[in-house]
């Protein structure tokens, strides 16, 4: 039973449910990204490679002949649970080039201190044609600290990968409506008060979170959409 728990909370944790709206923090955030990332995922097949891999939280979402994740040991953020193939020294990935159809980078831009440098490299490693997917926070707190060094408008985003060998085929705000304001405040929750013990995580979750949760989805649904204010940039970029 336990068990069986453990595994609806983490399919609710990258891909909610309206489960999710009661035990999800990030609800929002997360289905936005799940959202979009599946409307985009048609394009990324044959041997992918899943730069700041993690998790893989959504390697499921793809038809791929091989799927490889790529990682760094990063002080600020523990590995435990996850599923890395591959470790590089933050520099230069240790892979041939043209050796991958496609890329996918999921929340790991702002955590790059040289990303000329790494979109190079993503883009060395790519095959002649091959996309990016990427996705990138535009409104967020700082997390994985010290390693959090940028946030990227969508205009920033498009130039930075322009000038690095790469066309931007599509362009995504997500969650671009008043709910991106709820889930800030959902944030700001779970860090304040959400991680400092077990009782007071799961009285916030119910007291709290599940009503800014239900009171975002419903006013999301009324009010009207803003696009200058979004939680994350996705976008699909093909190689040049």
């Amino acid at each position: 039973m336990k068990e069986r728990i453990k595994n609806i909370l983490e399919k609710e944790a990258f891909a909610p449910s309206p489960l999710g709206l009661m035990v999800n923090p990030f609800y929002f955030a997360r289905k936005g990204l799940h959202k979009n990332i599946k409307a985009l995922s048609e394009t990324i097949t044959g041997k992918i490679l899943d730069v700041g891999c993690g998790r893989k939280p959504y390697k499921n979402l793809f038809r791929y002949s091989e799927y490889i994740g790529l990682d760094i040991e990063n002080p600020g953020h523990p590995h435990l649970n996850e599923d890395i193939d591959i470790y590089y020294d933050g520099k230069t990935f240790p892979l041939g080039d043209g050796e991958f159809d496609n890329v996918i980078c999921n929340q790991v831009l702002e955590h790059v201190f040289t990303p000329a440098h790494f979109l190079q490299e993503i883009n060395r490693v790519l095959k002649k044609d091959g996309h990016l997917l990427l996705t990138v926070p535009f409104i967020w707190d700082e997390h994985e600290q010290p390693n959090d060094f940028a946030r990227y408008s969508s205009f920033g985003l498009k130039y930075l990968l322009e000038e690095n060998g790469f066309s931007v085929c599509r362009q995504i705000k997500s969650v671009d409506d008043v709910s991106a304001i709820f889930q800030l405040v959902n944030a700001y929750v779970y860090k304040k008060l959400m991680t400092k013990g077990k009782v007071l995580y799961y009285l916030t979750l119910f007291s709290v979170v599940f009503p800014v949760n239900v009171l975002g989805r419903v006013a999301g649904a009324i009010l009207p959409s803003n696009g200058d204010l979004f939680l994350d940039n996705i976008i699909l970029a093909k190689k040049n």
